[in-house]
């Protein structure tokens, strides 16, 4: 599966944590982060959550208040990806207790360690829960030691 990037947002359409695997100029960033986030916000529940948009398909999902935001390849099985969404989810919520958006906010490297270990070069490495967080889980043992 070739994932091109994650986009988390917020029902307000901020972004807040964006993860990309192939290299985009930051001007073309901006804009193409804009309109994705425009037109997942814009569909109602009744809509399809798959579109495509220029050289990839969108695929999202809305969790409580935060969308989760896949860009991939048109090749890629859509609801494969809304299952990894979906872990990826499950994953949040285990490490934070039931993720939510301050979670996120308050411990941005903490999420992107956990997607890094899920996701690496576009690709899907880990999709066990327990593996993905233990690096993080090593990280806090340590931090909490050394006080």
């Amino acid at each position: 599966m070739a994932i091109k990037f994650v986009l988390l947002v917020n029902k307000q359409g901020q972004t807040r944590l964006c993860q990309y695997y192939e290299f985009m100029p930051i001007d073309e960033r901006i804009s193409t982060e804009a309109e994705i986030i425009r037109k997942c916000l814009s569909r109602n529940d009744t809509q399809c959550s798959f579109m495509d948009y220029k050289t990839f398909r969108v695929i999202y999902r809305r969790y409580a208040s935060l969308y989760f935001i896949l860009g991939v390849d048109g090749s890629e099985n859509e609801l494969a990806v809304l299952e990894f969404i979906h872990n990826i989810v499950e994953t949040f919520d285990r490490y934070f207790n039931s993720v939510c958006e301050l979670d996120i906010m308050f411990n941005l490297e903490k999420a992107h360690l956990i997607l890094d270990e899920m996701v690496m070069n576009g690709q899907i490495v880990e999709t066990n829960k327990t593996r993905a967080i233990a690096p993080v889980a090593v990280m806090d043992q340590a931090t909490a030691s050394g006080k």
